[in-house]
């Protein structure tokens, strides 16, 4: 490369509305990111595992946003639900169904499913993955739930709760798996994946 020559670098476009996942994005070292919303309605297929579903969903966010992007790199796309027993707990309609969800969830081990599409934005190159986490609450008090319920705090997560930087922290006794699953999206298998997808994007 000549002194005055600039190495070109591969961007990651995250498709997601979520604070949460930029945050963790910006964990991975990539030099380059950009945060590009997929308006994308999510819908659950019944005929579908919970597994699935969060990667089929994940990868059809990432494909929707790439006919906006005129440029190389990665399109990211997650989606998260939470499996109590045979039953997908999704966002909460509202502060009732808030606390049903979480009276099902006190005392009880549920399972954090978060899939990941990876599109790259000029080829025709893509992959879906997903990670699971086994997640145990303590049995939790009417008068707690209901407070946290109060606070919205619940209202856009998957499961009625939040693990960080959340009051719903207090509510996990124990966590098998990736924390960092949880909180929206598998940091170690994503980092991964993205390494082998688009080693550029860890250029600097």
């Amino acid at each position: 490369m000549k002194p005055n020559e600039r190495k070109s670098h591969s961007t990651l476009f995250l498709a997601s509305q979520s604070p949460r996942r930029a945050s963790l994005i910006r964990l991975l070292g990539i030099s380059q990111i950009r945060i590009k919303p997929s308006s994308l309605h999510e819908e659950m297929l019944p005929e579908l595992s919970p597994a699935q579903n969060v990667a089929r969903l994940a990868i059809d966010k990432a494909r929707y946003i790439k006919p906006e992007i005129s440029q190389p790199g990665v399109i990211l796309g997650a989606d998260t639900t939470v499996v109590l027993g045979n039953e997908m707990l999704e966002k909460p309609r509202d502060e009732a169904h808030a606390i049903e969800m979480l009276t099902k969830l006190s005392g009880n081990t549920h399972t954090v499913f978060t899939g990941v599409g990876l599109v790259d934005a000029m080829q025709d190159r893509e992959e879906q993955f997903w990670v699971e986490t086994r997640v145990t609450f303590r049995q939790l008090e009417p008068e707690e739930i209901r407070s946290y319920v109060a606070t919205g705090a619940p209202m856009d997560k998957a499961g009625a709760y939040g693990i960080q930087e959340d009051f719903g922290a207090v509510f996990v006794r124990e966590i098998v798996g990736d924390y960092y699953n949880v909180v929206g999206l598998p940091i170690c298998e994503l980092y991964q994946r993205l390494r082998k997808f688009e080693p550029a994007l860890f250029d600097r």
